[in-house]
């Protein structure tokens, strides 16, 4: 993006360290955690991701925009960002998908960012402090003036983000992965299974590959009582991903908790996960400053999958009671919890994307798990009534 006409714009941290640089997007002023993120593309995949509700994200690779902004890619309605921090920026995408440039994507939507400061400089701070609050603003280019309004802004500990994105009615989604993506061709399109899912905050493309791999997927609040779960006699059950602190989500723990008494299939991805540990009795915690990218290498036993991770807390693995439950992945990075299963109910999540493909396709097994123990149940039912 050309210097000649641009509008200074200021990033201030918590810690009182402020950046000064350019305005792209949005004019205003924006408060949030502030994160950084390691995937060298699909930023606009990133930016839609309900599960970055509340936070500013710091795009590690050097120029974002290149290819534009297109519907398909979305993974929601809309951006979910409060802000955006990028080291370069292209205003003029050359992509044959693009329908319309980052910066203009950004301003449809009121979300500031600020480009031209050093990225590798602010992800360095963030690694060795941790996350923390941060302010971007083009209206207030004082700093300390900036600071007292980061201060005034809430912690995302014990910060319940969910309602923000969860849905507000009931709805069905039947689309799977379009068939010029699809990578598995030998899926049972004549096997269906009713799949409920709990949207935290869920991603479409979560929801299309349940529905490639034959769910009927029935998308309900947050908030829905287990009765009314459970009325729409499910195969299955997903707890989706979503922002904010997971053990501030406490409905929705004790909803898992209520429907592991059913002993039907659980699948749970990020928060899902959490709330899903949660409900087993484990603990969840803040990481210092999260796992986010294309690149996380997560396993166990001698396997190794390529994982898409955006969190902030982890599942604290002495809190588990590991008489019930074992840890079937660990982030290969730190050695933090990366997945969980129940040793006798057919249970089980991940803490990463599946959906995403980043590897490209290392963990898209998880989704054919589900749909085998979902099939194993009703194999034993129909056998139980003849």
């Amino acid at each position: 993006m050309p210097l000649f006409d641009t509008t200074p714009a200021l990033l201030v941290l918590a810690d009182g360290t402020s950046y000064r640089g350019w305005s792209f997007g949005a004019s205003g002023t924006a408060m949030g955690e502030v994160v950084f993120n390691t995937g060298m593309t699909g930023y606009q995949e990133v930016m839609t991701d309900p599960s970055y509700c509340g936070q500013i994200i710091a795009f590690t690779y050097p120029e974002l925009g290149n290819t534009g902004v297109n519907l398909e890619d979305a993974e929601s309605d809309k951006p979910h960002l409060r802000a955006c921090i990028a080291r370069n920026i292209c205003d003029q995408p050359s992509n044959w998908r693009a329908t319309q440039s980052l910066p203009d994507y950004l301003k449809q939507h009121q979300i500031p960012g600020i480009y031209g400061i050093d990225t590798r400089a602010l992800t360095r701070k963030i690694r060795n402090f941790g996350a923390m609050n941060g302010g971007i603003s083009t209206e207030i280019l004082d700093a300390n003036e900036l600071l007292e309004q980061v201060n005034a802004a809430p912690s995302m500990s014990g910060l319940n983000l969910v309602t923000e994105v969860t849905t507000s009615e009931v709805y069905e989604w039947s689309e799977p992965t379009i068939a010029a993506w699809e990578f598995k061709r030998d899926l049972k399109e004549n096997e269906k299974f009713t799949v409920v899912a709990l949207d935290f905050g869920v991603k479409r493309n979560i929801l299309r590959r349940l529905a490639s791999h034959g769910c009927r997927v029935i998308v309900v609040p947050a908030n829905t009582p287990t009765s009314e779960i459970l009325k729409y006699n499910p195969d299955g059950i997903f707890l989706s991903n979503g922002p904010g602190d997971p053990s501030a989500v406490t409905e929705g723990v004790e909803t898992a908790k209520a429907l592991l008494k059913s002993e039907k299939p659980i699948f749970g991805i990020c928060m899902g996960h959490q709330i899903l540990g949660q409900a087993l009795g484990a603990q969840t915690y803040k990481l210092k400053f999260g796992h986010r990218g294309l690149n996380q290498p997560a396993g166990l036993h001698k396997r190794i999958e390529i994982t898409s991770q955006n969190h902030s807390f982890a599942i604290n693995p002495d809190s588990l009671p590991h008489s019930e439950v074992e840890i079937s992945h660990l982030n290969l990075n730190d050695s933090t919890v990366a997945g969980v299963k129940h040793k006798s109910l057919p249970v089980f999540s991940v803490q990463y994307h599946p959906e995403a493909s980043p590897g490209p396709h290392d963990a898209d097994y998880l989704f054919e798990h589900f749909v085998q123990a979902m099939r194993t149940v009703r194999q034993a039912i129909t056998a139980r009534v003849r």
